[in-house]
């Protein structure tokens, strides 16, 4: 339990200094309970808020036969779905969800109702729902309390997607039609928690599935729609070298597939698998980048791809008859999500995020020389001119291995050695990409704060080789990575070695834990948010469909020599090192990343009468979504910044 909790139910008052007069202070909404943290002035939001107000526009789905497209977007506290019906029309909402929608598509062929995919209150155990457009009419299609993906249409509209229904821990293969609930039944169980659904055959026979046993592990079935049967499509190799494949499609005959894989390679390659031969055939042979996505045009000509070259997305298009590259357009450096072709027109859409623009969804066609924009997102009036650009470092670890990171510079306009926060990455298997900063703008713009966003050993984007460098018993290589991007920061300049911060959410919250144990010396202080306190009890309490695979990430904790080795690098059990302040940040639903992670971290500090500061949501789960929630713990880590790494008191 949280000890000397604190929860503000209403506006408090504060004395900044003796004999000052009183200044207003901002008032936590109820669903936040706070301990240790103090008042928050009303003067921090006023000068912050504008940096909280930006908007995305995140491609959702095209409409099966016109012109226009779904978004996600937020007008009040979460992301819904709206309608764009062209280039610059206004955004037209159509789901009003206290929590925020994940997922929307139509069907096929069917334009009267959308497919919706959420949660309730961050705990990821996320339902389908089908939204009629005629009426408004939600109706559940799930059974309320499992865990359940999107899933995927056949071409005659039937939807098959995953479900923990059956044993809460393995994903097994539904199929229903959407218009008809009852309809709803168990095509295949599976075991274990890493199975999706990626295409259906064109005929609708068959269902190509992807099994995810690791990132660097993972296996392609084909499963007969009618009996469930599955079918092996990519037996290892006879030498057990494990190879990855990420993504799926039919190709328009039926007879292949495209997928991308690492297979005879250190990146995964976009490859065509001839289902009768099954013999691969390499597309992307000459690009020494991991394929992130794909996409196939309706009538098959135009297959467009993106790779993930250093961190930056780039767009790449192929004559599926020719095999050739067809030019496409230069887009803006940045991050690409959500490549989606028109189910009827040779028009392909995406997402795209960069330092100066948030998340907008944008449009081309074969041919053209440019990009159609479709949203123009809000930066708070800010004008994005202003943001600053990622510059990308580089710097020697430990073991002479070079490790990577982007590092932002604070605006003109502060002069002198500039503090330095270090945020951390989640995952471990997952990359910082320079998009857009969003609130940490401020930090840049309004503190004079350095931004470094590392990518340690293990990160994904710089191959196969490279990810595996933490797994088991090397995993505090990793926090080393860290250490001597400090002895980096101290070689620099334009840097104060003397004023470092560090933070990171998840795996890079364990990371922002073990950097205060190592490095108490050398930080200022740590922000720690959704972040891992001792792999033994994260492993046994996050959600069951999860702990499998995060069993072959970090180590089995059941094995008695992992269970010892996992207990001496967990930072709850060296918290006498964790000398300086910190903030600690949870959701209440977290599944994965357990509320006790951060509450038995928080009371051992406490026992240490350390300094720490404590905020979590009850109407959150890994990270805040809801606008409210995010702004409060915005604001009180801009006063944790200039209380301990500022030192201003």
């Amino acid at each position: 339990m949280v000890h000397r909790l604190l929860t503000v139910l209403a506006v408090a008052v504060f004395l900044p200094l003796s004999g000052m007069a009183e200044e207003p202070t901002i008032a936590p909404n109820d669903n936040l309970v706070l301990d240790g943290v103090p008042p928050i002035p009303v003067s921090i939001a006023e000068k912050a808020r504008r940096y909280t107000d930006f908007r995305l526009g995140i491609f959702a789905a095209w409409h099966p036969s016109e012109r226009k497209l779904l978004i996600l977007t937020r007008f009040a506290e979460t992301a819904q779905v709206h309608e764009v019906a062209g280039p610059g029309a206004d955004r037209r909402q159509l789901t009003f969800f206290p929590d925020a929608v994940t997922g929307a598509e139509y069907p096929k062929d069917d334009d009267s109702y959308v497919l919706i995919n959420k949660s309730a209150g961050g705990n990821e155990f996320s339902q389908n729902y089908r939204l009629d457009l005629d009426t408004g009419d939600i109706t559940l299609l799930t059974d309320g309390s499992s865990k359940n993906s999107a899933g995927i249409f056949s071409n005659d509209g039937r939807l098959v997607y995953t479900s923990t229904r059956r044993t809460r821990k393995d994903t097994d293969f539904y199929i229903v039609d959407p218009k008809d609930p009852k309809s709803d039944r168990l095509l295949t169980e599976s075991s274990g928690g890493g199975w999706s659904p990626l295409d259906w055959s064109p005929d609708g026979k068959q269902i190509l599935v992807v099994e995810y046993v690791s990132i660097t592990d993972s296996n392609l079935w084909l499963i007969d729609a009618a009996t469930g049967q599955k079918t092996l499509l990519t037996p290892k190799p006879q030498d057990g070298t494990q190879v990855s494949y990420s993504g799926g499609l039919f190709g328009t005959d039926g007879l292949g597939i495209y997928t991308a894989t690492d297979k005879g390679a250190e990146f995964r390659r976009l490859t065509y698998i001839d289902l009768r031969t099954r013999q691969p055939d390499v597309l992307s042979g000459d690009i020494p980048w991991d394929v992130e996505q794909f996409d196939l045009s309706a009538d098959g000509k135009y297959l467009a791809f993106v790779t993930n070259e250093a961190g930056s997305s780039i767009l790449h298009v192929l004559d599926t008859a020719t095999r050739k590259p067809v030019p496409s357009p230069k887009l803006p450096p940045g991050v690409i999500g959500a490549l989606d072709w028109h189910p009827k027109l040779n028009e392909l859409a995406f997402s795209l995020a960069s330092a100066r623009s948030p998340a907008d969804t944008y449009t081309w066609k074969p041919g053209a020389p440019e990009i159609t924009r479709w949203t123009f997102s809000e930066t708070g009036g800010l004008n994005p001119a202003n943001f600053s650009e990622a510059n990308p470092i580089r710097w020697k670890s430990f073991d002479g291995r070079e490790i990577t990171g982007f590092l932002y510079k604070p605006a003109p306009t502060f002069s002198g050695k500039r503090p330095v926060i270090i945020n951390i990455h989640g995952g471990p298997e997952s990359q910082y990409r320079p998009g857009y900063l969003g609130r940490n703008n401020y930090y840049l713009n309004e503190l004079g704060v350095v931004l470094i966003f590392p990518n340690v050993r293990g990160s994904s984007g710089y191959g196969k080789s490279f990810v595996k460098l933490d797994n088991g018993y090397q995993r505090e290589d990793s926090v080393k990575d860290i250490g001597a991007l400090i002895d980096w920061i101290a070689t620099q300049p334009n840097l104060d070695a003397n004023r470092i911060m560090i933070t990171g959410g998840s795996y890079g919250g364990y990371m922002t834990l073990a950097s205060s144990v190592h490095f108490g010396d050398r930080i200022r202080c740590s922000l720690d948010v959704v972040g891992i306190s001792n792999f033994v009890t994260f492993l046994e309490k996050t959600e069951n469909y999860r702990r499998d695979l995060r069993r072959v990430e970090y180590g089995d904790e059941r094995n008695p020599k992992m269970r010892e080795f996992l207990e001496k690098i967990s930072p709850l059990n060296a918290v006498d090192k964790i000398t300086k302040p910190i903030f600690i940040v949870q959701g209440a639903n977290d599944p994965r990343v357990p509320r006790n992670e951060a509450e038995q971290i928080l009371k051992a500090l406490r026992q240490k009468n350390r300094e720490a500061w404590f905020l979590m949501a009850k109407d959150e789960g890994h990270g805040f979504q809801k606008k409210p929630n995010a702004d409060f713990q915005f604001y009180a880590t801009v006063v944790f910044i200039q209380k301990y790494l500022l030192g201003e008191g």
